[in-house]
């Protein structure tokens, strides 16, 4: 019978990587995409199913739609912390387990909610917020997996596995309008989902694994908090996963009303598509050129699309307007990608300057990758209810645009004065040859 419980990990070593290693890593790797990508789509699944909520009996409000898109996002950002912590106490192959097993819950509550004329709205906010719970996931999954690889290897497998679960949100955005456009009643769009949870969890048992090593102690996550490069690779992540998040639970909805003559909202799932398949070309180049280069070159460009996003608005002209959307959702894949790779380079030379273990340094950079992703996550919902109220009080997105312009300025900012200025270099050479 295959051992699930790991207890001598040495990916750093070449001869235990090639022998061992490297297998181990990606056969863990494939079940840990095929159970977040299962999160991710039910995180997501109320942004594609709330556009049709109106037709479908339910008269909410646009605020109120906006609202149900935003919430699972907000309580999905609180999940990831717990999440994280969940690893380095049960173990990746049991937690990723239990996590998918719990998606189970979000489907049911949805599939009760759109089947039953009448349900209140409150019921309709109860049933998003436990969609968060697939949110959770993808922080426990990215901080399972970065134990797993080498350091070298690390960016593009980080890359690759949040992409796996990202273009979750993408199939769910896809998939929903073409099953109900098919002839699926909105009330079985949800039990779609159903069987596939199932299989992600049953397969997660049974060819995961759990590493001895993964089993941070507490006192980890409590260094992580006392570094400053916590918070503030937390508040980039709000700028690049943040956008991503936020704007994917908004599109459907800002397309259905901002262009009500378009017909379908299928245009909404190329965003995070674009988005998802650019995560791993983030990891790659900032394993080649420096990820805080990456990252300030993508916060650049998000603020370019915002730009231009204001301009085609003020034309009123679909195609520019989705163009720039789909620039906005490229540049924050590829630094969603950059910052994850940052984060393991900037503790493993803190732990070297301190003269700490490089295990440690992991374990830290493990927990910090979970704070980061919870952090990052509020983005997912303070960019819906940024859209909804921009919309309730001018009848416009554009005040709602110029705020996440004056946010991305800042993260270029931050960005360039902790890792690109020539200060650091004199201060702290190592850390600026790990991250720029």
């Amino acid at each position: 019978m295959r051992r699930t419980q790991i207890t001598t990990w040495e990916p750093e070593d070449e001869d235990f990587w090639d022998r061992t290693g490297r297998r181990v890593a990606r056969r863990n790797l494939v079940f840990s995409i095929f159970a977040e990508h299962l999160g991710f789509s039910v995180w997501l699944l109320w942004s594609a199913v709330a556009v049709s909520l109106p037709a479908a009996g339910f008269p909410f409000s646009v605020d109120q739609l906006f609202w149900l898109v935003a919430v699972p996002n907000l309580v999905g950002a609180f999940m990831r912390i717990p999440y994280t912590v969940a690893v380095a106490r049960f173990g990746g192959r049991t937690w990723t387990t239990v996590s998918a097993a719990l998606l189970l819950i979000p489907i049911g509550l949805m599939a009760y909610c759109v089947s039953t004329p009448g349900t209140p709205y409150w019921m309709f906010v109860v049933a998003a917020a436990t969609a968060g719970l697939g949110g959770g996931n993808f922080a426990s999954s990215m901080a399972n997996i970065s134990y797993f690889f080498p350091e070298r290897r690390k960016g593009f497998a980080l890359g690759v596995n949040a992409a796996g679960g990202n273009v979750g949100v993408a199939v769910v955005q896809f998939a929903v309008p073409l099953l109900i456009g098919t002839g699926l009643v909105l009330r079985n769009a949800p039990l779609f989902w159903l069987l596939p949870v199932v299989v992600a969890a049953v397969c997660a048992w049974l060819f995961m694994d759990d590493l001895a090593v993964a089993r941070a102690r507490v006192g980890e996550l409590a260094g992580a908090l006392r570094s400053r490069h916590t918070w503030v690779m937390s508040w980039l992540y709000i700028g690049t996963f943040g956008s991503f998040i936020g704007y994917s639970a908004a599109l459907p909805l800002l397309i259905r009303s901002q262009f009500p003559e378009v017909g379908g909202v299928l245009y909404a799932a190329l965003g995070p598509l674009v988005g998802s398949l650019s995560r791993p070309v983030g990891g790659w180049l900032s394993d080649r050129v420096g990820g805080a280069k990456v990252t300030a070159a993508t916060f650049a460009v998000m603020g370019l699309g915002v730009c231009s996003l204001l301009v085609a608005l003020s034309a009123h002209a679909f195609g520019p307007f989705l163009g720039s959307f789909l620039v906005l959702f490229m540049a924050s894949g590829v630094g969603n990608g950059s910052t994850y790779r940052m984060i393991p380079a900037i503790f493993r030379v803190e732990a070297e300057r301190v003269g700490e273990p490089a295990a440690t340094g992991r374990a830290r950079a493990a927990s910090v990758i979970g704070l980061a992703a919870a952090i990052g996550a509020f983005g997912g919902f303070l960019i819906p209810r940024g859209f909804g109220m921009s919309l309730t009080a001018t009848g416009s997105i554009t005040p709602a645009l110029v705020v996440f312009l004056t946010g991305y300025a800042t993260c270029l900012v931050v960005t360039w004065w902790f890792y690109l200025r020539t200060v650091l270099v004199r201060v702290s050479p190592s850390l600026a040859g790990a991250v720029v």
